[in-house]
């Protein structure tokens, strides 16, 4: 059973969907004792991280999360959920659950492409992702595949070891995290086609180590 984190934050019908179609069992739930016994979890997530972290207190979701992560359960953050796993998101100015060192910043003004057209703010539409090194989770991935975006703030890790991959919009920006069984993509696998389901089948299938 996968445990699909519910903090009111949206677009966990699209996540729940996608499992459904891969075949895999999987349940939305606020409940910390449906988390701690799934076999892995997604937190998934749309919106601003101020009010995402508020209502995860509400609910004890983020201490729920922190136990998911520190029992080495494997966890799928997605766009908002990779975000708030972070230390500190600009956004709000919000502390957020603190799993990954390092902090969400905005994109800043100005972003231009290699022919100087600006780039609008948010980062919006299809997009590649540049590993740095192999991974479990992308396997069977090709490396030019295109991946769904829609975000205004990346996460930022103090490790660089913490970036398995990154995206180009203006800047080079980190879009795929990981930290021991805790991975995390800035965009939607769900909204992604095959690409994204794969990424999705893969880590139904991970053991959350590399």
């Amino acid at each position: 059973m996968i445990a699909i984190i519910d903090y009111k934050a949206g677009n966990l019908t699209s996540v729940k969907r996608a499992l459904d179609f891969l075949g895999q069992d999987s349940v939305v739930t606020s409940d910390y004792s449906e988390v701690i016994e799934a076999e892995r979890v997604i937190f998934p997530g749309v919106g601003a991280a101020g009010k995402a972290m508020a209502d995860l207190k509400i609910n004890g979701m983020d201490k729920t999360i922190s136990d998911a992560f520190y029992s080495e359960k494997p966890i799928l953050g997605i766009c908002l959920g990779a975000q708030i796993i972070m230390e500190m998101s600009q956004e709000n100015d919000t502390p957020c659950l603190g799993l990954i060192r390092g902090e969400v910043r905005r994109f800043p003004e100005g972003l231009t492409d290699a022919g100087g057209k600006r780039l609008k703010v948010p980062h919006m539409g299809w997009n590649t992702v540049r590993l740095k090194r192999e991974h479990p989770l992308f396997e069977g991935v090709k490396a030019d595949s295109e991946f769904y975006f829609d975000h205004s703030y990346y996460p930022a890790p103090v490790l660089p070891e913490r970036i398995l991959g990154d995206t180009h919009h203006g800047i080079w920006f980190a879009s795929v995290l990981v930290s021991g069984s805790l991975a995390a993509v800035q965009f939607h696998p769900e909204k992604s086609s095959r690409p994204g389901l794969k990424i999705l089948a893969n880590f139904c299938r991970w053991s959350g180590r590399c």
